[in-house]
């Protein structure tokens, strides 16, 4: 009841405003709107230039014409290249990050199918196909130099690294295995990471379908009380 009659006091209230003071505030939400608009056009630009000309190559130019805007609303938006990289790399961790974990969320209390659930989001066709995957091998071969790129990467590579850690180290008591969590996560993080460089290489024998195939094969074999 006080819920309803404060949107009634609410309403009244915007009722009452001029007609111009309410066409500010529309004016206001659409800029905010097309900010944000504007700026996944641009990162998404970014990506595409990332995966087609690699790290250096790749200008505010570029990225303005594979938008299709301005060369002045990149420089708006983001002043330089490398504001507009970490950008990039921003919305891509934070793209794969809740990727994994609604793959997780969705697999319910038992580990051994939070664990397959994280194995097989890394070959959804959203998160793993070949753009975006040369983006992320771009930002790699990059990140060694470049202290921001490391900073970003590194807390969030911790926490998922830890998801890995802790279920292997409950499939281990579980399924009273002799491997070292830490070492099997690290070997797990491997061959994914080994799987998706092979993907990106274009190599022959590597697609998503047989990529994923290895990928069950390798927890068949490091955890064959769980999994056939």
């Amino acid at each position: 009841m006080l819920e309803t009659v404060t949107l009634m006091k609410n309403a009244e209230v915007r009722d009452a405003l001029p007609e111009p003071a309410r066409k500010g505030d529309a004016e206001k939400r659409g800029r905010k709107a097309s900010k944000e608009v504007r700026q996944l056009q641009l990162i998404e630009a970014t990506i595409d230039s990332l995966a087609k000309r690699g790290y250096a190559e790749t200008t505010m130019a570029d990225v303005a014409d594979g938008a299709g805007l301005s060369r002045g609303i990149v420089n708006f938006h983001f002043e330089s290249k490398e504001k507009l990289l970490v950008a990039t790399l921003q919305y891509m961790y934070d793209e794969y990050s809740a990727h994994w974990r609604a793959a997780l969320q969705k697999a319910g209390d038992d580990p051994a199918r939070q664990l397959q659930a994280l194995v097989w989001a890394d070959f959804d066709r959203s998160i793993c196909n070949k753009r975006k995957l040369a983006a992320w091998c771009a930002f790699w071969g990059e990140a060694k130099s470049r202290p921001t790129y490391q900073a970003l990467s590194s807390s969030r590579d911790a926490y998922y690294q830890q998801v890995f850690i802790d279920l292997c180290a409950t499939l281990k008591q579980s399924g009273d295995y002799a491997y070292e969590p830490q070492v099997m996560a690290l070997a797990l993080s491997a061959m994914l990471e080994g799987l998706w460089l092979r993907l990106m290489m274009g190599t022959q024998d590597t697609t998503r379908e047989t990529a994923l195939q290895a990928a069950n094969a390798f927890l068949a074999a490091a955890f064959p009380k769980h999994y056939d």
